[in-house]
């Protein structure tokens, strides 16, 4: 055999790259390519944030390629055709791709699967690419997977990751297989101004330095929200320009109760594609139905995501979200609570707003992280509601991140900032601040009456 294609998705990295190593172990010549898939588009997550990610992963893949001897090619259109085409340009025999879980990705691969068996060509599969620990590879008796994750963990945890692989010295790709350019950051527009850099390389420098600087810090700061004091990772775990294969190793070697705490959150990336790899719905369905009856609150959800729900923890993290495109994970929960336990309104609401505009929205955590705290996934604590004003005066205790996000509070001093409605002598138009749009009472009873619970 001489020619093999590489179809890069979720795994834009050169570092342990099992599909690109086989490829490379058998064949004289390979095409490392990325299809632009217009079914993306369609279904409306080809946002701006992740377009911009997505445009510097694939010119950082290319650099690497390049300073081996190879290039990335590029192709727009049906997934199954240009690879088809490209195979067929290349004269290659095989294709290999690194599975995946969520419903596009498995129709993705059975009509590959087709495509290419009608031309005789065969499609390698590579697990262990995109988690730690492959979907399906743990599984408790009597059920197809694990719906709980305290038993999962102590399964994964005896678990040992295959070995990470080096990146390839050279790469040579055929000259006749031509490419489309590359896209391109500047292209963009309605980007997040604090967007951040995407790419392989950027994602390994920020890895290590982490490592060396914040990795033991992790277990006893990783909720506090000034501090700011989690990886940063999530981006590059969703592009796959980090593997999660070699950060699990990595972060076990550096030990510490900071690097097992960090692990286990890799645990949860996976029990969530395990979850979603059994029930492929459950992006769109609750994974165990409350029966709830969801308000329909156009007003409160326009100020949920605008950031003027006059709770201040709340519209710090909302704002946070829009500027950066990313948001600190006690946010997300805090966020995610209010508008399903306080607001009560329906969770793919809040999850199809997020997926606008987060650059790791990612159909596993995302959607069953939003079911997990509307009650609906899960949480084995169905009816828990995240209080805004205590969690934020715990983990925001001087207010320091309230105070960065939400300008029109940065005066008010002390943890005070959490409850700017029960200042004394303060002139609130001068603050510019709204009133709480439900008050928190209010709110919890609502909820429990509509889930048919007492309040």
């Amino acid at each position: 055999m001489n020619v093999s294609v590489v179809l890069f998705t979720a795994d834009l990295r050169l570092h342990d790259h099992p599909p690109l190593r086989a490829a490379l172990d058998g064949s004289r010549q390979v095409v490392p390519l990325f299809v632009r898939d217009p079914a993306v588009d369609r279904a409306g997550f080809a946002v701006p944030n992740r377009l911009a990610f997505l445009a510097d992963c694939l010119r950082d893949l290319d650099a690497g390629l390049r300073e081996r001897g190879g290039r990335l090619v590029v192709r727009s259109g049906n997934v199954a055709e240009q690879v088809a085409k490209v195979a067929a340009e290349a004269g290659a025999d095989e294709v290999h791709l690194a599975s995946d879980v969520s419903a596009h990705a498995c129709r993705r691969e059975e009509r590959l699967r087709r495509t290419l068996g009608r031309q005789g060509l065969r499609l390698h599969v590579h697990a262990a690419v995109t988690t730690a620990v492959p979907p399906g590879a743990l599984v408790p008796a009597a059920s197809d997977h694990f719906a709980v994750f305290t038993p999962y963990f102590r399964h994964w945890s005896r678990q040992r990751p295959r070995d990470p692989l080096g990146a390839p010295r050279t790469v040579r790709v055929p000259d006749a297989v031509g490419s489309e350019r590359l896209p391109a950051r500047a292209e963009l527009t309605e980007l997040s101004p604090g967007l951040a850099t995407g790419g392989e390389t950027e994602g390994r420098r920020r890895f290590t330095d982490w490592l060396r600087g914040g990795v033991a810090a992790y277990e006893d700061r990783h909720d506090d929200l000034a501090g700011d004091a989690t990886s940063r990772l999530s981006p590059h775990l969703h592009f796959g320009t980090l593997s999660p294969v070699e950060l699990v190793h990595r972060a076990r070697r550096a030990g510490g109760p900071g690097a097992e705490a960090f692990v286990r959150q890799l645990a949860w990336r996976d029990f969530n594609r395990q979850v979603l790899a059994a029930r492929p719905r459950a992006t769109v369905v609750d994974y165990r139905p409350r029966h709830d009856r969801w308000r329909s609150a156009p007003e409160e959800v326009e100020a949920w995501r605008e950031g003027r729900t006059g709770y201040p923890v709340i519209d710090a993290a909302m704002r946070q979200l829009r500027h950066e495109g990313w948001m600190h994970n006690r946010g997300r929960l805090l966020t995610a609570s209010f508008l399903t336990k306080t607001l009560y309104v329906d969770w793919r609401v809040g999850a199809r707003h997020f997926l606008d505009l987060l650059v790791d929205g990612d159909m596993a955590n995302n959607q069953l992280n939003w079911q997990w705290m509307a009650g609906t996934g899960t949480d084995t604590r169905p009816n828990r509601v995240l209080n805004p004003v205590t969690q934020a005066k715990r983990y925001d205790p001087d207010g320091a991140y309230v105070r960065r996000w939400v300008p029109e509070l940065a005066d008010v001093e002390g943890p005070a900032v959490h409850e700017p409605w029960k200042l004394r002598g303060v002139d609130r138009a001068a603050l510019d601040y709204p009133e709480p749009i439900v008050s928190l009472s209010e709110g919890r009873e609502r909820f429990l009456r509509g889930r048919g619970g007492t309040p």
